[in-house]
């Protein structure tokens, strides 16, 4: 085995250090000291700002319906598809008439004998033998009667589906043979006589607030991929949406001459007609950033040490950067050098 042999000066230097370290107690670490970066810094300015609000949704008009069955009843004929293009009063499906018929028949029935057991009180009431309170009692059923053949009459009439106006069948939901319930949809339909396209969209809480009716929008469309459209707000939901958590904006469309149909996909972009203030920095004061936030530096009055900013990013044009908060009261940010700076650098502004 190898024995490791340290020269004596090195131990006693050694011992010496030990011994300095008990009389002390505890050691003192040297001040650390950070090399100053040298940054430049440049003015900031103030703007008046309209912010755009960019929303996306489907084209749709405001003769939009969803057609259904008054009754229940089983699906005989359906007369239509998807995409078909029908006419003001066009049929479009049937109910089984069956049942419906049997019961229309069956009032009627009602109806021919309360009638006759009217006039028989009413013969007997003239002979005496009858009493005034039995012809109006009589009076009061076959009213009744009529009434409730009024009633298979007209859910007669309604076991039928037709077209309220000229337009497209969107959807069928529905086939021959199935059970429809009174009031299921069975054909969402789109009614093209006007020209009222609208764009239904959710927005969020912020948005709604400074959103009103009347103002202006830009519409743009995949099918016009060279053309801007002019809408203009003309609902505004009073209500969240209870499954988005959204508020529902509609947009007027105006089609300009261009042909529209509903589904055609289309980029909004609103601009409220309040105004706010806004802090125009350069872009290459930014760091961090992402598409709504990010930090700018800006140097405290001692000239020496810096302030790390949460900013928020309103938009970016031109090299600038339009902050709408977080810069209140700054006059000054450092654009070079922001690449190596932390919250606790030491700086040096260089003209």
């Amino acid at each position: 085995m190898k024995r490791i042999f340290f020269p004596l000066t090195f131990l006693l230097i050694a011992a010496t250090a030990v011994v300095f370290t008990g009389c002390n107690g505890h050691s003192q670490a040297a001040p650390v000291t950070e090399d100053e970066i040298a940054v430049k810094v440049q003015p900031v300015t103030t703007a008046q700002y309209a912010p755009v609000l960019k929303y996306s949704g489907a084209m749709a008009s405001t003769a939009e319906a969803r057609l259904s069955f008054k009754i229940n009843g089983i699906i005989s004929k359906v007369y239509v598809k998807e995409g078909d293009h029908v006419v003001k009063g066009q049929l479009l499906a049937t109910l089984d008439l069956t049942e419906i018929n049997a019961q229309v028949q069956q009032a009627s029935q009602v109806v021919e004998k309360v009638q006759r057991d009217v006039n028989r009180v009413k013969n007997l009431y003239n002979d005496t033998v009858a009493t005034l309170e039995q012809v109006q009692n009589a009076t009061t059923q076959l009213q009744t009667a009529e009434e409730s053949l009024r009633i298979a009459r007209f859910n007669q009439q309604y076991a039928q589906i037709r077209a309220t106006e000229s337009g497209t069948i969107l959807k069928k939901l529905m086939n021959e043979g199935e059970l429809a319930g009174a009031g299921a949809t069975v054909f969402v339909f789109n009614g093209t006589a006007g020209s009222d396209w609208v764009v239904r969209f959710g927005v969020s809480d912020k948005d709604w607030a400074v959103l009103k009716k009347g103002d202006k929008a830009s519409v743009d469309i995949d099918a016009y991929p060279n053309k801007t459209f002019s809408g203009i707000i003309t609902e505004i939901a009073q209500g969240a949406d209870a499954a988005s958590g959204t508020y529902e904006i509609e947009v007027k469309v105006l089609p300009g001459g261009a042909r529209f149909a509903a589904g055609l996909f289309s980029t909004i972009r609103l601009q409220p007609v309040g105004e706010q203030t806004v802090t125009l920095v350069p872009v290459e004061a930014l760091t961090e950033a992402n598409d709504k936030t990010g930090f700018v530096y800006t140097v405290n009055p001692d000239g020496k040490t810096v302030v790390k900013n949460k900013v928020t990013i309103a938009f970016l044009e031109n090299n600038k950067a339009a902050i709408v908060s977080g810069l209140d009261g700054v006059r000054e940010v450092i654009t070079e050098g922001v690449g190596y700076l932390t919250d606790k650098s030491l700086v040096k502004v260089i003209k």
